[in-house]
């Protein structure tokens, strides 16, 4: 896949980075740009030889959301009346989130600079999100007069818990790296000149890891929080049983009871 104007993508041993790259616009994500994302995690899906995703922005800002620039307010036109205007409206932001969240390998945020709205969504979507020490993230739909969306009742709401999250969405204030560490959002937090080499370092464990297994293992995590423990276990052992028979699981195996380092292939 080429890159385009607004975004890049590349596939470095084993892993694919997707780069925002409007940085004229603090890559917010206009149609393009989504675009370009969506066809970059589906080639990330496909391809068995891309076994980890990293997703980052180009400049000074990660992503401050979606591009309102073209809307019909910003243009002063009423919005259509009709509910399937609704789901129309919705479903472009809605694709960005369910596809991150659905991929079935492992992904990493590597944030620098701000992530707001739906850029701070598509961080919390990922599997681990390291943070530049200037990061900074914000549920800004409060200042636009916008109620929430792209996925953040869901994801903020198990990150936190349902009062903090009402309290970033209510109040829209910016929430520094740090702070954000302390509630979860964040794994690490890094000096914005290691961001880089912090993300290529963990994503290279995670292309070098049983992709297979941890694909399965995301799966059952991000179900956990809206099933019971009987739910839980069966789809543990259904997991189990299809793990047993990969060639991860065989080579783990065998390099345990020869004393050497598994060399995974992520089948």
């Amino acid at each position: 896949m080429a890159d385009t104007q607004t975004l890049r993508f590349t596939v470095e041993e084993g892993v694919g980075w997707i780069v925002l790259n409007r940085p004229e616009a603090r890559n917010a994500m206009n149609a393009e740009m989504r675009e370009a994302y969506l066809a970059a995690l589906a080639r990330c899906a496909e391809d068995p030889e891309i076994r980890a995703v990293v997703l980052t922005g180009a400049g000074k800002a990660f992503c401050t959301g979606a591009d309102l620039s073209g809307s019909r307010a910003a243009s002063g036109q009423p919005a259509p009346a009709h509910p399937g205007a609704v789901r129309d409206a919705m479903r472009p932001s809605q694709r960005v989130i369910r596809t991150l969240w659905e991929l079935e390998k492992p992904t990493l945020a590597a944030v620098g600079g701000v992530a707001a709205g739906l850029g701070a969504h598509l961080a919390y979507a990922c599997d681990l999100v390291l943070a530049a020490d200037d990061a900074r993230f914000i549920e800004v739909f409060v200042r636009r007069g916008i109620a929430l969306d792209a996925g953040g009742a869901f994801l903020l709401a198990r990150h936190v818990g349902l009062h903090k999250a009402k309290e970033l969405v209510f109040f829209g204030d910016d929430l520094p790296a740090a702070d954000a560490a302390r509630l979860g959002l964040v794994n690490q937090v890094v000096p914005a000149a290691d961001l880089e080499r912090t993300a290529r370092d963990w994503a290279r464990r995670l292309a070098q890891g049983p992709t297979f297994a941890l694909g399965l293992s995301k799966r059952l995590l991000n179900r956990a929080p809206a099933s019971d423990l009987d739910t839980c276990f069966a789809e543990e052992a259904f997991t189990q049983a299809l793990v047993a028979n990969s060639e991860d699981m065989r080579e783990g195996i065998r390099s345990f009871l020869e004393k050497r380092p598994p060399a995974f292939k992520g089948r």
